[in-house]
């Protein structure tokens, strides 16, 4: 079996904790083949990019490579995660249209490239992961690389218009097209690929996941949806239920209970529009008063961003408001948390919840949805309340499906949660149930890998 090679932003180092499934099923496609996992090493360098780290374990190699800040804030900071990340999840209004950072980010693609390509062997299996390195494959190809090279889009696609609002559109995306295989979390990104395409990109679709350039060169996509390790989520929070973090959460609850958000603090998550949906609940639903918290845990990221100190503000206003008017001495309705739980204690406050609110504006996937659902008890499942505009969605299409925008619509949801008797409670969770266990995390890589290899 031909050696695999992982391309990432991030790598997952052995002897690491590593929070989510992504990296474990990566590693597991690794120890299949032996492999090599090549990235950013996460260290920065006041002045220079391009110093080398090499580390083998067992029989995968992992390499990394420094970057120097200036290349640091243009390629991650400024034209993937101030550009890039709110284009693709929709939010033209928040584009950063700087050049400067856009000819960072080729920098350092270029860099990548430049030192991966001597590691490479010609029968090598590439695979490629996120935003961050669009243009990997088209400058491994110049630098002579003739492996086959799959590429892994982790968030949305959005619609080709908003695409062609980016000034380098046309040679960002033309970048794709080096690809062999590009992967997309469902199939309406894949569509909205397929248009770009055809409407911008002087290609045609020949068929349904078979596309050709406006040079001849043709490739495949298709939409192969991500998910996690059902079973030792279940495990793990079953085992969890004990843990002391675990029961003085349920202790403070008195009786009352829980719903309860996750989310990474930022703007695709539509956490404001959550918190007011929270509060038109409170206002709608009297019969409920009192008998439900909320709880919020929200780490924070990229704090150093406005957007993103703004937001924090934001929800902090929010809460505030929420607890000030409708909190009573023995009832506090909004828990917000700004902090990382170790992931055993997260999937444990899972399994204690009755509702799962996810409802983010746009997700590429939410592997929260998935790891709610795989963390309930099968005797007392809880309620998944999750956004239509997940790509979670479209598969666990047994949850509570809202529109985050429709504020009234998500409060009625939650009261119907609260409400919902035991017997459709158990039928709507082992349908997701029996999806979850089919399409693991496992089988997400393995499919995508098989059709990488096909050619």
């Amino acid at each position: 079996m031909k050696r695999l090679v992982i391309v990432s932003n991030r790598v997952a180092l052995p002897g690491i904790a590593q929070p989510g499934g992504l990296a474990v099923a990566l590693q597991g496609a690794l120890e299949e083949t032996g492999g090599l996992w090549f990235g950013w090493s996460g260290n920065i360098d006041p002045n220079d990019s391009g110093r080398l780290h090499d580390e083998v374990s067992g029989n995968i190699r992992y390499v990394t490579v420094d970057l120097s800040k200036r290349d640091h804030d243009d390629y991650y900071n400024g034209f993937a995660n101030r550009t890039l990340w709110p284009l693709l999840h929709f939010r033209v209004d928040l584009v950063d249209y700087s050049r400067e950072t856009y000819a960072g980010y080729r920098r350092v693609n270029a860099l990548f490239a430049e030192k991966l390509a001597p590691l490479l062997r010609e029968d090598d299996l590439i695979w490629v992961h996120d935003y961050h390195l669009i243009p990997m494959a088209k400058l491994l190809r110049e630098l002579g690389v003739r492996s086959r090279i799959g590429f892994f889009l982790h968030v949305p696609m959005p619609s080709s218009d908003l695409l062609a609002a980016l000034p380098q559109h046309a040679r960002l995306f033309e970048g794709l097209s080096s690809y062999d295989l590009i992967g997309f979390q469902t199939e309406r990104d894949l569509e909205r690929f397929q248009d770009y395409v055809r409407l911008f990109g002087r290609g045609r679709v020949i068929e349904h996941g078979v596309l050709e350039t406006q040079r001849g060169r043709r490739l495949r996509a298709g939409a192969f949806p991500i998910s996690i390790d059902t079973a030792r989520i279940a495990q793990q929070a079953a085992s969890s239920a004990a843990r002391p973090g675990v029961k003085r959460l349920a202790a403070s609850l008195s009786g009352r209970s829980l719903a309860i958000g996750a989310d990474r603090l930022d703007y695709s998550k539509g956490l404001p529009e959550r918190f007011r949906a929270f509060e038109r609940f409170l206002k709608r639903h009297h019969e409920h008063r009192g008998k439900l918290t909320f709880l919020q845990i929200a780490p924070v990221s990229r704090g150093e961003v406005a957007e993103y100190q703004h937001l924090r503000h934001e929800l902090e206003q929010l809460a505030g408001h929420i607890n000030g008017v409708h909190a009573e001495p023995d009832w506090t309705p909004v828990r917000y948390v700004n902090r990382n739980y170790p992931h055993p204690l997260l999937t444990g406050y899972y399994r204690l919840a009755r509702i799962g609110l996810v409802t983010p504006l746009r997700d590429g996937m939410n592997l929260v949805a998935k790891e709610f659902v795989a963390a309930q008890a099968q005797e007392d499942p809880g309620v998944l309340v999750l956004s239509t505009f997940a790509g979670a969605a479209r598969e666990l299409d047994s949850a509570l499906l809202v529109n985050p925008y429709d504020l009234d619509g998500v409060a009625d949801a939650l009261s119907t949660a609260l409400s919902m008797p035991l017997e459709e409670r158990r039928e709507r969770w082992e349908a997701m149930m029996a999806l979850l266990r089919a399409h693991d995390i496992t089988a997400w890589r393995r499919s995508y890998l098989a059709a990488l290899r096909e050619g």
